[in-house]
């Protein structure tokens, strides 16, 4: 292998107005920027722009043009179609709740962003993503941290990353606490891109579409079952669980007489549970396939000692909690206050002060 540049870059270029920001920034610190766009290939138009009618690799590639950086064009569509996709649609049929991203993350993005630093000699990787990186020096050891702006930070986002990642990972939007700021900073630079509409949560589904429709063209389908109440008496019928998510309120085509709230997909039974607001609390979380960063979950007790936080999904709050590591190789997190509608699929995220020490996937 060739030997990699400590001033050189690889930074994941969307096309986007946050991407465009961190090129920008690191070409400030006088970094080497080399831009590497992606290409899912989405059953969608999601990736066509309003500037112009430009595709998504387009305007990452005018936008690499405007800032006089390298363009790499990558297609990942048939690793991102087995992998993300994939499991996205098992998780629905499952009636689990997936988060599409803490898939992609490490399995795709990032492991194509380290493939490519490496193939054009860059130390460095990067990415557009509000969240920032620890080095603890004492044990050699890269956690993810999060952003200075808690309102922005998306460290939740990349808590499966790998040592691998996070040992070569620069985030320059870390201390942006303003979305204005970084379109000033495009707007500075006259890039077509400035006032560009943020993503979408789910980038291969259009913004005209929605994911049962997607998850239907896929072969991902739902028979009719029973809606119940905690006891188990039948309150009617449902029209498929793929059509409910945990905590749902509206559009469950049903009426009761007083508020009802999805509590429990029962798979197994194809039932869907209706109860109250009040069911939906839980104190105690369960997850699997948790991981620890630089592989500190082989203490145990050390990490049930913690006073740490932890977040349910990514738009929750961090609140206080206790790990503790079932015999089956599970984790149950036990909250300090009650946590609402914590949904199988999901990710639980698990944070020391401002650090990342792991997570796992809600059972």
């Amino acid at each position: 292998m060739m030997t990699l540049k400590k001033n050189k870059v690889v930074l994941g270029l969307s096309g986007g107005v946050d991407s465009t920001a961190a090129a920008l920034l690191l070409q400030e610190k006088g970094y080497e920027v080399v831009g590497l766009y992606f290409d899912i290939e989405a059953e969608c138009s999601s990736c066509k722009g309003s500037d112009g009618g430009l595709s998504g690799r387009e305007r990452a590639e005018k936008v690499a043009s405007q800032l006089g950086i390298e363009f790499i064009y990558k297609n990942v569509a048939d690793l991102f179609d087995e992998i993300v996709i994939g499991n996205f649609c098992s998780e629905y049929a499952c009636a689990r709740t997936p988060n599409p991203c803490i898939i992609c993350n490490p399995a795709v993005k990032f492991q194509t962003l380290l493939d490519a630093a490496d193939e054009v000699g860059a130390y460095y990787i990067a990415t557009g993503h509000y969240a920032d990186t620890y080095h603890d020096e004492e044990n050699d050891l890269w956690f993810i941290k999060r952003a200075a702006n808690e309102k922005k930070d998306q460290s939740y986002m990349l808590y499966r990353l790998g040592q691998d990642v996070t040992s070569r990972l620069i985030l320059p939007l870390n201390e942006i606490d303003d979305k204005e700021k970084v379109r000033e900073l495009a707007r500075d630079n006259a890039l077509i891109n400035a006032d560009a509409k943020d993503s979408q949560e789910i980038c291969f589904i259009d913004a005209d579409d929605n994911y049962k429709d997607f998850l239907r063209r896929r072969g991902i389908t739902a028979r009719e079952g029973d809606f119940v109440d905690p006891e188990g008496n039948v309150l009617g019928r449902h029209n498929g669980i793929l059509d409910y998510t945990i905590g749902q309120r509206k559009g469950l085509g049903i009426a009761l007489g007083k508020p009802a709230f999805v509590t429990e997909i029962d798979a197994d039974n194809n039932r869907v549970v209706l109860g109250d607001n009040a069911d939906l609390f839980k104190t105690e979380v369960v997850s699997s396939d948790n991981i620890f960063f630089g592989g500190c979950g082989a203490d145990k007790n050390y990490l049930e000692s913690l006073d740490i936080t932890a977040k349910i999904r990514y738009a929750a709050k961090p609140a206080q909690a206790k790990l503790c590591f079932l015999e089956d190789g599970r984790v149950k997190t036990i909250f300090k206050d009650a946590q609402r509608a914590p949904t199988p699929g999901q990710s639980i995220v698990f944070y020391d002060g401002d650090l990342v020490i792991g997570g796992g996937f809600i059972d």
